[in-house]
């Protein structure tokens, strides 16, 4: 092998072979500018790119309402990147939160775009707007080079949107509770580029696919051909394609992002693309619970099952629950628990709660007396099980002391029949690692 010349070396493709006209110029891959704190090691960065548009400016608003919607310490697990050719007032409105580090703006170097006059029109579209969505191309994967390093996940969001208050640990949460490591985008809205989440990790493997073709196709066409390009089998129908990038592009509601921009930034472009169901109440609220095994008495209504609850994908519906019906959660392996909510019906269905139910744990043997953090006694059942609550207009709470033994299981026991149906909206099992 020694005598194999470095001439005949294999090469692999990289940034040059995509983009030839950055070849000799490495100020190309830097920010021509860049205010920032050097945050790194997050949970999410946002990256929100942004140009000038001839109407009206929606950024300010889009910032503040991202970080309006995060608590203090949310925010410390947080990076907002703003990528933007113009800096002007945004550095005025948040001298606060770019000194914390919440917040960065960068500025791409013109080196790293072509000559858009020698882009080629496709698909009938003008060359203005070639040139847009080309420009497009090249500002997301520049922006998803700079941020991959930065945090666990990456979130892509437009200059003029609104965000739900609560969303950052929503979105944490969410993308933490999925069964498979096999996704890919996570969306936090049906609308553009708006609430897409991806694995850090990946962002590499999709700014290489993007550059390939960021001559020929808008991004939202190239992610789906991303998709389509993992999973999809030529041999297969439409149907089956749809499905298997359904397995890697998760959804979830209701969104939390609204689309509040009438003036596109390309030029002389108006839409009034609005999120549906943003305004609607959450149907159901997600944590990160413990590692358990899940089973129930109860039937199940359609895809509303006991195992989407637990894990905060939609709520757990039971038809017509009877005397003796259970809820059960084994803990694998038993754990210190603090706390544990259960919360029955939602706002659109408020009739659908536990009337009369227990909530029941059941501790690892110890001789040690067992209390809550008002040290009053809990009531022991025949077989070992502690009833620690009672459901009251649907929900079920407690709070343990430190010297609770470790529990090996939860479960909740209907005590009589139910006049409705039920809805599990919330499991909360707070635990100490």
């Amino acid at each position: 092998m020694s005598d194999i010349s470095s001439d005949n070396s294999l090469q692999l493709p990289s940034l040059f072979t995509y983009l030839p006209h950055i070849v000799g110029k490495p100020q190309s891959l830097r920010p021509s500018f860049q205010l920032s704190q050097n945050r790194y090691g997050v949970s999410i960065v946002i990256g929100i790119p942004t140009i000038r548009r001839d109407k009206t400016s929606y950024l300010q608003q889009t910032v503040a309402s991202l970080i309006q919607g995060m608590s203090v310490e949310e925010q410390k697990e947080c990076l907002i990147v703003v990528f933007v050719a113009e800096v002007g007032l945004s550095t005025v409105l948040f001298p606060q939160h770019l000194q914390s580090g919440l917040l960065e703006l960068i500025s791409p170097p013109a080196e790293f775009y072509p000559d858009f006059n020698n882009i080629k029109q496709t698909y009938g579209d003008t060359k203005e707007r070639v040139k847009w969505r080309t420009k497009q191309n090249l500002d997301f994967s520049f922006l998803m080079m700079y941020a991959r390093m930065k945090a666990v996940y990456y979130v892509q969001l437009e200059d003029d949107v609104i965000a739900k208050p609560g969303y950052f640990s929503i979105m944490k949460t969410f993308a933490e509770q999925q069964s498979s490591s096999t996704w890919v985008l996570l969306e936090f809205s049906t609308l553009g580029f708006i609430g897409k989440m991806f694995k850090s990790r990946d962002l590499p493997m999709m700014v290489e696919f993007f550059l390939m073709f960021y001559q020929d196709k808008p991004i939202d066409w190239l992610l789906d051909y991303f998709l389509a390009v993992k999973v999809c089998n030529p041999e297969k129908d439409h149907k089956h394609c749809n499905r298997m990038k359904g397995e890697m592009r998760r959804r979830y509601k209701p969104s939390l992002f609204q689309h509040v921009g009438t003036h596109s930034s390309l030029k002389g472009k108006v839409q009034k693309l609005k999120e549906k169901d943003f305004g609607k109440l959450m149907l159901h609220r997600a944590h990160v619970n413990p590692r358990a095994n899940l089973k129930t008495s109860l039937k199940a209504y359609q895809k509303f099952t006991l195992h989407k609850a637990y894990i905060g994908e939609d709520v757990f519906w039971a038809t017509t629950p009877a005397k003796g019906d259970y809820i059960q959660i084994k803990l694998d392996p038993p754990i210190h628990v603090e706390e544990i909510l259960i919360r029955t019906g939602n706002p659109d269905h408020k009739d659908d709660v536990l009337v009369n139910g227990s909530l029941l744990v059941l501790p690892v043997e110890s001789s040690r007396p067992v209390s809550t953090l008002q040290d009053s006694a809990f009531t022991v059942t025949s077989s070992g099980f502690l009833v620690v609550a009672s459901f009251k207009e649907g929900l079920a709470h407690v709070q343990f002391s430190e010297n609770m033994e470790k529990i090996s299981c939860v479960k909740v026991v209907v005590e009589a029949d139910n006049e409705n149906w039920m809805i599990v909206s919330e499991v909360r099992v707070i635990y100490v690692e």
